[in-house]
């Protein structure tokens, strides 16, 4: 699958009930059109390591203009997608992002806690959203 140049895409861990829900939450609050891809799928794979990452499951990836986002930037980067209030997060841009990553990666070590793991279900309107294989 060839990805046009606009296209945005997050990355999530399909295998994690917090991922899960976060997706959820994006397509329930989203005002432009998102992409979503699991971590796990040959797609993934493919459009990542051509990007040159390394793909950790613990870590949100957020492809968009051609350029990828990862950890607490990719989160800031979907919350500007989002509709209002939750662009008002772009001001955590002004904290280094050595801190905002330490908060990520505290939070996504117990992400499979937080949540009971199950599989996103997407509405029919919502399946051409869901990039596979």
């Amino acid at each position: 699958m060839e990805i046009e140049k606009d296209q945005k895409i997050l990355f999530y861990d399909g295998d994690c009930g917090f991922c899960n829900s976060s997706v959820q939450f994006v397509l329930s609050h989203k005002k432009n059109d998102i992409y979503f891809a699991t971590l796990q799928s040959n797609f993934a794979q493919q459009t990542l390591n051509s990007k040159g990452i390394d793909i950790k499951l613990d870590t949100l990836y957020y492809l968009k203009n051609n350029t990828v986002y990862s950890k607490s930037s990719a989160g800031l980067q979907i919350s500007n997608e989002l509709k209002f209030p939750f662009p008002l997060f772009q001001l955590f841009y002004i904290v280094p992002p050595f801190i905002r990553d330490y908060f990520y990666t505290s939070i996504a070590k117990r992400r499979h806690k937080l949540k009971a793991g199950h599989c996103v279900i997407p509405s029919e309107t919502d399946k051409i959203f869901f990039l596979t294989d």
